[in-house]
């Protein structure tokens, strides 16, 4: 019977409820002094003096490092500099000042507290320089990236020409958003000679490895970085940022271990966030709904020490039928921090512009918003002409609908009231590229008959432990109870970053890959031992079942535990996985149907979601329990997205002034009701050997359209700038 699929229990659910999992913060090694960092608080300009004299009296304060006696790093710390895992780093290699709330200093101490107090003694005085900082008047220099994710920035296919019935065009915004997850990064440096340990609260290990190697002009050998669990990543984690090596210069100097752990107004600014859109978006149809004509044109934000782009755009090339397509991508420079990943770069962004404006196309025809998204179904990849891998998105909208209760729906906006709240019942599209890197992972057979299977992956709350340790019993035929899966370790085969949902795509097939050329192993040894009740045997006819081993013909069977006794030796195998020809010969998305309640207060414009139902088309499930809960905590955080999320940012000193979770809003119990989510039978063989594709960030991508577009159904207000705030739905 198939463990895959199986909504079994979550193997460090026990470690984590009664506190035995380690986290970065939580490791602590003999001698260690604790590091806080200094920010900039100015957007602009150079260090005119840095006053760390006070600081440096101050009790137990060991170091204070600024850009005056900061160790020399190669290239002056940009040798390590790949983005995105090796991003710009603010190393105190120079007295230049790019953005407020860039590391300037560091300050070590015996005590936490001690640091801290030291950090705030410390006094500087700059050279300010004129700060862009409107991202409205930087908006006429807008340039292009060239490249988003590996693909052109701009395209183009076919050619306008066919008349519009009916057309939508308008302008989506969405603001600079920042990550809150619930262990902020954490770093613990220790040198052993010449050898560096890292513990690291990191979404790549091998990223991390990489990137301190070329940054600090080390060998990669020298280096070992650690991270068995990460409280939250969701796109911050993925890259290398300045803290970590500023951790591994001040051990080296002080010549014992440094934590450096960031506070909350810390993760506001050098470690990324989510980039601000303005989102022009146009589509023209015909009066059968058919689609002529679509335009996506997207400005976002970055800094001025390196780009990222916000990919906006790219779902609007695949996701509909529209034979004249273009889009394009356009970057402002700010003296901000570098935005970085956030849940679903680009997607969550875009699908609110594409499938509000949609929504507006629907109203204009007088046509189901459903039925118009399934008349431009696209039978193939419109942008890439190839086939799906699997496409489902019209069975989630089908089963959506029916759970939802859809056909309840009265038409016309402000239609269903219920005393003193209006009752909104809004849909959206959902999907997220398919994505797999190569892999590597081992399995070994102990003497005791247990199970190891090792892969330097990373486990950032989502159930990796788990689902992989379903796929290696699955694979093997011996129970749950007797496989170990372990990660976090750089000395560990190597494995890719875990974000564009891939760690389950890249992982997964590796584990069975190294665990089915263990079972081959095991097999081929039970056949050669004499003691053995499969000897001389057939490959084809023996069964491994329940860590027994056997015939399938019946008969005697025994223990593995037995077989590896009498070797006297751990059985070992090792694999790598990774995409071949497929990708050229598929194109390869996961898609969903969203569909939302919204309650407004007719008077006070107090909105509120009861309920949500989803169903997404993201191939196989390993693991329905763990599957579920990913893709619930993807809405919450779409309807966090849709009605609290924002970072503000003062223009007149680009610091961002609600950098704490008082003011920085996101959703709690309260805030959310009831959330069915589930997923469409299917298997995608093409994509990968398990027929599984990630779900990490599907689940907040069309959130927050349909939230926008029950609200314009409940009250007639149609609002394009998120967040949906009171004040927007009180103005109009």
């Amino acid at each position: 019977m198939s463990l895959i699929g199986a909504p079994i229990d979550r193997i460090d659910g026990p470690a984590k409820v009664k506190g035995r999992a380690t986290y970065t913060g939580d490791f602590n090694l003999p001698g260690q002094a604790h590091a806080v960092m200094v920010l900039s608080t100015v957007p602009k300009g150079h260090i005119e003096r840095i006053d760390t004299a006070v600081a440096a009296r101050m009790p137990g304060v060991r170091l204070v490092m600024t850009h005056t006696n900061a160790p020399r790093l190669p290239e002056e710390g940009r040798a390590g500099v790949n983005p995105p895992a090796g991003r710009v780093l603010s190393l105190l290699q120079n007295d230049e000042v790019h953005y407020n709330r860039e590391p300037i200093a560091l300050v070590v101490a015996e005590t936490l507290e001690q640091a801290v107090a030291a950090a705030a003694a410390v006094r500087s005085r700059y050279e300010e320089q004129t700060a862009q900082l409107d991202f409205e008047g930087g908006r006429a220099n807008a340039r292009s990236p060239g490249k988003v994710n590996g693909q052109n920035a701009d395209s183009q296919r076919g050619a306008p020409g066919a008349r519009l019935d009916a057309s939508v065009a308008e302008t989506y915004t969405t603001p600079m958003e920042h990550h809150n997850p619930m262990e902020p990064h954490a770093t613990l440096a220790h040198w052993h000679g010449d050898q560096l340990i890292v513990y690291d609260t990191t979404q790549y290990i091998s990223g991390v490895h990489t990137t301190l190697a070329k940054t600090l002009g080390i060998p990669r050998d020298r280096i070992r970085v650690i991270c068995p669990f990460v409280g939250g990543g969701f796109g911050c984690k993925g890259s290398t940022w300045s803290h970590v090596a500023l951790a591994a210069m001040a051990s080296r100097r002080l010549g014992r271990p440094v934590k450096l752990v960031l506070d909350r107004s810390q993760m506001f600014g050098p470690v990324g966030g989510r980039p601000l859109t303005v989102q022009a978006l146009e589509i023209g149809a015909q009066r059968d709904g058919k689609f002529v004509a679509t335009r996506h044109d997207v400005v976002s934000h970055t800094s001025m020490i390196e780009d990222f782009t916000e990919p906006a755009a790219l779902q609007t090339r695949i996701m509909y039928d529209s034979p004249y397509l273009e889009t394009r991508h356009r970057l402002v420079s700010l003296n901000v921090g570098t935005p970085t990943f956030q849940r679903a770069p680009g997607h969550a962004t875009g699908t609110f512009a594409l499938e509000s404006a949609i929504d507006e196309l629907g109203y204009r025809l007088g046509m189901d918003p459903i039925e118009l998204r399934l008349r431009n179904e696209p039978a193939v990849d419109p942008e890439k002409r190839l086939p799906w891998s699997s496409r489902s998105l019209r069975q989630c909208f089908e089963t959506g609908a029916a759970a939802f209760g859809w056909s309840r729906r009265n038409p016309r906006p402000r239609a269903m009231i219920q005393g003193s709240t209006a009752i909104g019942l809004g849909v959206a599209g959902a999907t997220y590229p398919a994505n797999r890197s190569a892999a590597n992972a081992s399995a070994r057979m102990t003497t005791e008959g247990r199970v190891i299977v090792q892969s330097g992956t990373q486990d950032l709350g989502t159930g990796t432990y788990t689902v992989m340790t379903q796929i290696a019993a699955d694979t093997l035929g011996f129970p749950v109870g007797l496989i170990t899966f372990e990660l976090g370790d750089s000395t560990m085969p190597e494995a890719p970053v875990s974000g564009g949902s891939q760690s389950l795509a890249s992982v997964g097939p590796v584990v069975q890959a190294a665990c089915a050329a263990l079972r081959d192993k095991l097999i081929h040894l039970a056949i050669a031992d004499p003691a053995s009740p499969v000897r001389g045997a057939s490959p084809a006819d023996i069964l491994i079942e329940n860590g027994r081993i056997g015939l399938h013909s019946g008969g005697a069977r025994e223990p593995l535990s037995a077989l590896g006794a009498r070797a006297g030796a751990d059985v070992v195998a090792t694999a790598k996985a990774e995409p071949g020809a497929e990708k050229k010969q598929y194109s390869m998305h996961s898609f969903g149907a969203v569909f939302v309640e919204a309650h407004v207060d007719a008077q006070l414009g107090v909105i509120s979601v009861p309920r949500v139902v989803a169903r997404y088309s993201v191939g196989r499930l390993i693991n329905l329990k763990t599957g579920r809960s990913q893709l619930m905590g993807g809405v919450v955080w779409g309807l966090g997205m849709a009605l609290m999320e924002e970072s503000v940012l003062d223009r007149r000193d680009g610091r961002i002034v609600n950098a704490n979770l008082a003011d920085y809003h996101v959703p709690t119990n309260a805030d959310i009701g009831e959330i069915d989510v589930d997923v469409v039978p299917e298997d995608d063989v093409h994509f990968n050997p398990l027929g599984a594709r990630g779900i990490g960030e599907i689940g907040i991508t069309g959130v927050a359209a349909a939230l926008a577009n029950a609200v314009y159904h409940a009250i007639g207000v149609r609002v394009r700038d998120l967040p949906i705030t009171l004040d927007k739905l009180l103005e109009t």
